[in-house]
């Protein structure tokens, strides 16, 4: 087998995730996978990375690293711009001049949340915030080096069983506080990795090029997030007692970094494409809930 896939980010969430589905996904039997983290790599090096992709010479990339320090970004910007924009462009150059092909995992931070129905891939790109900024930088330098090969894949509100996300923080806080505030006033819509996963796979098998959007199917608040996360905890015997949630609004929970209101994005491209319908995001949440039982 000759054709060479490589996913960067190996050890975020995503890339664990991908690791894990990997050998059932039909790319398994047409692809060797090549994984790489940050301890191994540092795509922030321009002369690094050529001379890793070099010896390598992988046929496609999954760009699963980035810069995802939302708060802190907006104290260090020149780094989110580095591991969001640089990263992309030594990526896209090197896959410009070898014909590989390049994925790339963009964000709902790349929208100003001002909207009251869903955004589309060509939706105006107006981030808030120097993250938001950075990763649609990002998306910039892939638009504008290799617009023939290459797929964006924006995501929202990304959990699994693995790394840091809302879900694991929420089960921890849980466990620890008498009495936990929630936003309640932004809206999106939550994606498990295992779906986004699976949807990475399907856009590769396919050829695809252009903007993709992904998340499970249907839109929340962060507390009505933060609801369904105890009361299936509790129903799982992950969490021994409910504490009582209180809603917050943006104004009383302020954060470095501006957030989107509303960034629910709109699926009818990947769904047309995967002729297929997102699960409502409980029953992927419940997934993932249940495999942390395992652990």
């Amino acid at each position: 087998m000759s054709n060479k896939l490589l996913l960067t980010g190996a050890a975020g969430q995503l890339g664990t995730t991908i690791q894990l589905h990997w050998p059932q996904s039909a790319l398994a039997n047409s692809y060797q996978l090549h994984c790489c983290d940050v301890s191994e790599l540092d795509l922030t090096d321009k002369e690094a990375t050529e001379a890793y992709l070099d010896a390598l010479a992988p046929d496609i990339v999954i760009n699963a690293a980035a810069y995802t320090a939302v708060d802190q970004a907006e104290q260090e910007p020149e780094l989110a711009f580095e591991g969001n924009e640089k990263v992309v462009q030594h990526l896209a150059n090197w896959c410009r001049f070898h014909e590989s092909k390049l994925i790339q995992i963009s964000t709902d931070f790349v929208f100003s949340g001002t909207a009251d129905s869903p955004y589309g891939p060509e939706a105006k790109a107006e981030p808030l915030s120097v993250y938001g900024s950075s990763k649609r930088a990002g998306e910039k330098q892939l638009l504008n080096l290799l617009p023939d090969r290459s797929a964006i894949i924006r995501t929202s509100w990304l959990y699994s069983e693995f790394g840091n996300n809302f879900v694991i923080t929420m089960l921890r806080l849980m466990a620890e506080k008498p009495e936990l505030g929630i936003v309640a006033d932004q809206i999106g819509s939550p994606t498990s990795a295992h779906s986004l996963a699976q949807v990475v796979f399907r856009i590769i098998e396919l050829e695809e090029i252009g903007i993709f959007h992904w998340s499970d199917g249907g839109q929340v608040s962060w507390y009505e997030f933060a609801e369904a996360i105890q009361a299936i905890s509790l129903e799982y015997g992950i969490l021994e007692t409910a504490i009582p949630l209180k809603r917050l609004t943006t104004a009383e929970y302020p954060t470095p970094a501006a957030r989107p209101a509303y960034s629910v994005m709109d699926l009818s491209k990947t769904l047309q494409l995967l002729k297929d319908d997102p699960l409502p995001w409980q029953e992927e949440l419940r997934k993932v809930i249940a495999a942390l039982r395992k652990h």
